[in-house]
């Protein structure tokens, strides 16, 4: 039974050989020596060629019978890396099946006992030895690596700035009881009532496990974003809804979205606490998917998320103006573009974003804006953008997209 649900997790098979380090650009290199590490997790780093003087940095972890380098290896983190110049973090489990503890006592507390401590030891070894900026650490993964997405945000809000999962569970869902007979170690055992979505729970229970997890923590939490699909048979579908309930509670903010939209054919996104490229929590459901997440262009999603697409610290655009940045999806004869629109450091009432395409090429279907040919404007209710803050609209054409940086004009 183990052995069978560890396979359905398997959605990467690459192996990696690689050098040892000391890390160096643009290469994948393992770090050892890094700090406390229980569990004897293995460090894989990448660090891009270009990077600010204060870089931000992600961890990306891997699914269960994965690694980190296969995880480098088979998404999209790594060339995000080289667009926008942050550092990657790869951990890898090295027990039997090579899932994550996210079940045991020690593995779900501030100043844990369990793989947690050794992630965050890789964070703060990192932090001193490349300067990255504390205030912008991010994690994400994909399965167990997700699961374990929630686990760092409930045991850590001190270290991460916001979360990213693909296909996991709440913050506690999985949690073992002592002589669980699938696990003797108590760690990474495999729980059939959460995994099968059964394991349902009031937004204030679920948040309560997080809040417990590091007592008297007061200071910012973590935002969230989360993403499942819609069949998905190894980690049930109701888990997004109960990952949903638990992070509203923790930040706050009304279970009921404020936004609701479809970023590409079959993708609903639904967003909570404010229609923003960083809400403090955003869901994205995929239609007839399975396991197999993250799919193209998520990962892109995950860093807009997380803010990373801006390059950090920028300079904004003056007074009344606003900003429009493209990102594109294609494919022989049609294309995808999501579009962000910045406010400057006053609030806008409303805008206008021109775009140019190539000859023979058309608009044919748009979201969260009215088009007139290449010329989009606010739909009734995303005019409003606050200074310095940000919204998003999209639209599908035939042809090849737009390669001409778009204006943007306050209205």
């Amino acid at each position: 039974m183990r052995r069978a649900l560890l396979a359905a997790l398997v959605t990467l098979a690459a192996v990696v050989l690689l050098p040892t380090r000391p890390a160096a650009a643009a290469a994948l290199t393992e770090v050892t020596g890094f700090g406390t590490n229980p569990t004897g997790l293995r460090m894989h780093l990448y660090v891009p060629d270009n990077r600010p003087a204060d870089p931000a940095l992600l961890v990306a972890v891997h699914y269960c019978t994965g690694s980190g380098p296969a995880f480098f290896s088979g998404t999209e983190f790594r060339s995000l890396a080289d667009q926008y110049g942050f550092i990657v973090i790869y951990p890898s489990t090295v027990r039997n099946g090579n899932c994550y503890d996210v079940s045991s006592p020690g593995a779900l507390t501030h100043d844990s006992t369990s793989d947690p401590a050794g992630i965050v030891s890789m964070v703060r070894w990192v932090q001193q030895n490349y300067g990255t900026d504390a205030g912008r650490t991010f994690v994400t993964g994909a399965s167990s690596g997700a699961m374990m997405t929630n686990v760092l945000l409930g045991d850590y809000p001190d270290v991460f700035a916001a979360g990213s999962a693909f296909m996991g569970v709440p913050f506690g869902c999985f949690a073992a009881t002592a002589g669980d007979p699938t696990d003797p170690a108590n760690q990474a055992g495999w729980n059939s009532t959460c995994s099968s979505g059964q394991l349902i729970k009031t937004p204030a229970a679920w948040g309560d496990l997080v809040r417990a997890a590091y007592p008297g923590y007061t200071g910012k939490r973590p935002r969230m974003q989360v993403f499942h699909g819609a069949t998905d048979t190894v980690l049930a579908y109701p888990n997004l809804g109960e990952e949903i309930k638990q992070w509203t509670d923790v930040l706050g903010v009304s279970q009921t979205p404020v936004a609701t939209d479809t970023p590409q054919a079959g993708w609903t996104r639904t967003r909570y606490g404010t229609n923003t490229v960083q809400a403090p929590v955003e869901a994205i459901s995929v239609a007839g998917v399975g396991h197999s997440l993250p799919l193209t262009g998520m990962a892109k999603m995950a860093i807009s998320f997380f803010g990373l697409d801006s390059g950090g610290t920028t300079t904004p655009p003056p007074t009344g103006a606003c900003t429009a940045t493209i990102s594109l999806n294609s494919w022989t004869g049609g294309f995808v573009a999501t579009v962000k629109v910045t406010a400057g450091s006053s609030a806008l009432t409303g805008w206008t974003v021109g775009l140019t395409l190539p000859s023979g090429s058309a608009v044919t279907s748009t979201w969260n804006a009215v088009a007139t040919g290449s010329t989009f404007r606010n739909a009734t209710y995303n005019g409003q953008v606050p200074a310095g803050g940000s919204t998003e609209f999209g639209f599908q054409g035939t042809g090849t997209g737009p390669t001409a940086t778009p204006t943007c004009q306050a209205s």
